[in-house]
């Protein structure tokens, strides 16, 4: 039987010229208002109950750009424009299929600056890549090849929050196989002291990226508080901070490709604990610690590697008493603080906490494999799939 290649996102630094830069900032700023007017029709159209669809808005993008408050919509490319309508008709299916919240306007300042091309909106020719409105080719730093004989199907153009431009091609990769199945099994316990703690007695380093920077970080916040709103220097100074956060996200997104990659390579099926870790950051004394942990990163890296390479990821219920359970004897017992890393079971056993519950999360999901249900009954994931079950594979960012 044949089988289908996964669609697989490269993504690259790239340096434009002041004039591509400029081009690419309009058209940013034209895919905002769009999407925005779009989602304002959609919600007037709501409140008299009525339902505005994808063809409509494509239809009033061609109204206004007849009207002379946004004829400068026809100075930057088409294709932009009509995929922000499409991303804005999947938020609202999204929505009415109560997998996410009412879509919400972009903003300026805080929402992610992108605007994706459809095949029709550029040219991909001798590993250079040509947007539609530009004469010259983009400067990208090829810090990883494409597969061989392979070509973007949509291209996705950023910026960050430092100004950093990046380009995103998405692509069929037929190097992505599955690997041969193994008898290896894991249980995987996250953590603060530990980032993991591996049911075979392993324990991996939590590298604190944000702790490593924070002097960095809260003098270059200072320095931006002095500044004049809205002057230059405070945009300047805006920037650096900027920076900073961004070396602390890439050096942990890069921590955790690799950390996942190598669990996924050595294992057959990974277990872990289902995790509501947007209530757990309410918690003001370890809500730094747990978003610099980046749980849900990690998680969701660890579900389309195995997705992608034949593993089998399971998410064992939240109040499964993982840490309070004795792997050996299976008492359970009473309240646990936090502050207790060791203890001793009425059997005799000495545990080690973090260890102890990565070994009960490895025997419940086993128990998954075996019987086809959990230990206790499974409640729904977040994202409103099964806890058992593994999510839809998604691309590499």
């Amino acid at each position: 039987m044949a089988t289908t290649c996964v669609k697989r996102a490269f993504k690259y630094r790239f340096y434009p010229t002041d004039a591509q830069a400029a081009e690419l900032s309009r058209t940013l700023g034209c895919v905002r208002k769009v999407y925005n007017l779009a989602l304002a029709a959609r919600t007037d159209a709501w409140a008299r109950q009525e339902r505005v669809n994808y063809n409509a808005t494509s239809a009033m993008l061609t109204a206004w750009k007849k009207t002379g408050e946004l004829a400068f919509l026809n100075d930057v490319s088409s294709v932009p424009l009509q995929q922000c309508l499409r991303h804005l008709q999947t938020a609202f299916s999204n929505f009415f299929a109560k997998r996410a919240k009412y879509p919400r306007f972009k903003s300026k300042k805080k929402s992610r600056k992108s605007a994706e091309y459809t095949t029709s909106g550029f040219r991909f020719r001798d590993g250079r890549l040509t947007l539609a409105k530009m004469n010259e080719p983009l400067d990208i730093v090829w810090s990883r090849p494409l597969p061989e004989g392979v070509s973007p199907s949509t291209v996705t153009v950023s910026q960050d929050a430092a100004g950093r431009w990046f380009v995103s091609l998405l692509c069929e990769d037929p190097t992505i196989q599955p690997l041969a199945a193994t008898d290896s099994a894991v249980g995987i316990d996250v953590g603060l002291d530990h980032l993991l703690t591996l049911s075979t007695g392993e324990k991996i380093a939590n590298p604190r990226h944000e702790r490593k920077d924070r002097a960095r970080l809260a003098k270059a916040q200072r320095h931006m508080a002095k500044k004049e709103q809205g002057s230059a220097n405070r945009a300047k100074a805006r920037r650096k901070v900027a920076k900073i956060y961004a070396r602390i996200a890439d050096r942990r997104r890069d921590h955790l490709h690799k950390l996942t990659t190598r669990l996924v390579r050595e294992n057959q099926t990974l277990v872990i604990e289902d995790l509501t870790v947007r209530n757990m950051v309410k918690n003001r004394s370890l809500a730094r610690a747990i978003s610099d942990a980046a749980w849900s990163d990690f998680r969701s890296m660890l579900e389309y590697k195995a997705a992608w390479y034949g593993r089998e990821v399971i998410a064992v219920d939240r109040f499964f008493p993982s840490s309070k359970l004795c792997s050996h004897c299976g008492t359970v017992q009473g309240t646990m603080p936090l502050d207790v890393r060791t203890w001793t079971c009425v059997c005799g056993t000495i545990h080690d906490r973090d260890v102890n519950a990565a070994r009960n999360l490895l025997a419940a999901g086993l128990a998954v494999t075996v019987c086809g249900a959990g230990v206790r009954p499974q409640r729904s994931s977040p994202s409103g799939q099964s806890a058992t079950k593994q999510k839809t594979p998604r691309r590499e960012p």
